[in-house]
């Protein structure tokens, strides 16, 4: 599982300290709330629309209100991507892990990006650098707004829940302590036993009452996911999808579920698809898969193709991480 990023991830920029790290990241976790905003009587079941918090409004600016001058470096940027070809370079990164994305994201987290991601995801990790902090606190915020949307759509307790795509347990280790019978599964074995590991680690020091089950860990990659659960969770992963891929995903997992659906993707809009492109231009070692942007529209309607329909909604932004989060039931469900 791979947060979603826009820009390059710098490798060798300079860390963060342990305090900043870790006060940073206990602010994020512990002061969001959902609010949800009322909207006009549909004829149709409603779609609640989460209210999430937004730092990205703070320090990007409005393309509607750009200067002149600013308008005219972004034409100079985008004649220079024009003459990039970052799809050429992964190209090449794909032929050499076996020849497609799926093989390229396989080999770069079991490898270099297993390290460097682990360390992102990792709250107690002093050992990034200012981008790799906004990204962990943009990914905590997503899992932290699922924790609570999967909440408020009753307990949790008893439940199966299939986190697709689990990385290192972010969201099946909280989930297990709601008491949620969990399927948790990674394409990267380095990230499942990170996963086990932890999840064995956070059974250790529960209270002898909990409600703790170690989730249920494997080594697949989702089109090999079967079964059938309460819910199924994928966070950050259709990053690695394009459309005409993400739709058949989409339409699995929803084969999967019996209630509920939750997915976040990487919003596909001018703007954030002209940040990608920026870093596109600074490849290095950290962006070493493709990254795939989706129109809210798309997802929505791959969605009702096969019979779902999206209940709740919300958008999770920092600095450097975008993600929009949804909440999917059948049609027909009371929801």
């Amino acid at each position: 599982m791979q947060a979603m990023a826009l820009a390059a991830v710098p490798s060798s920029a300079t860390p963060s300290t342990p305090t900043a790290t870790s006060s940073a990241y206990r602010h994020h976790q512990h002061h969001h709330h959902f609010a949800f905003s009322p909207l006009p009587p549909p004829r149709s079941p409603p779609t609640r629309t989460l209210a999430l918090p937004s730092a990205a409004a703070d320090v990007l600016p409005s393309l509607n209100t750009a200067a002149p001058a600013a308008l005219a470096a972004a034409a100079a940027l985008t004649a220079a991507l024009s003459l990039s070809d970052p799809d050429r370079r992964r190209r090449k990164q794909a032929a050499e892990a076996g020849g497609d994305d799926k093989e390229a994201v396989k080999a770069y987290f079991n490898s270099t990006g297993f390290d460097r991601w682990r360390r992102i995801y990792d709250p107690s990790s002093s050992d990034v650098n200012r981008v790799q902090l906004d990204i962990r606190l943009g990914h905590a915020q997503t899992v932290d707004a699922a924790l609570r949307l999967l909440r408020d759509s009753g307990g949790l307790a008893g439940s199966t829940v299939c986190d697709a795509g689990c990385g290192v347990g972010s969201l099946s280790i909280p989930l297990s302590r709601e008491g949620a019978i969990v399927s948790a599964s990674d394409i990267s074995a380095a990230m499942v036993a990170e996963a086990q590991k932890l999840a064995q680690e956070a059974a250790s020091q529960e209270p002898p009452n909990s409600p703790f089950q170690i989730p249920k860990f494997e080594v697949k990659d989702l089109e090999s996911l079967q079964g059938k659960y309460d819910t199924v969770v994928c966070l950050d992963v259709l990053i690695h999808y394009p459309q005409e891929k993400a739709e058949g995903m989409i339409a699995h997992l929803a084969s999967l579920a019996e209630k509920r659906l939750v997915l976040s993707y990487a919003p596909k809009t001018f703007f954030y698809n002209f940040l990608k492109r920026v870093g596109e231009l600074f490849p290095g070692p950290s962006k070493a898969t493709r990254a795939y942007l989706h129109a809210e529209r798309d997802v929505e309607e791959a969605l009702k193709k096969v019979g779902w329909r999206v209940t709740n909604k919300g958008f999770i932004s920092t600095q450097f991480y975008f993600a929009n989060l949804i909440e999917a039931v059948p049609v027909g469900s009371p929801q």
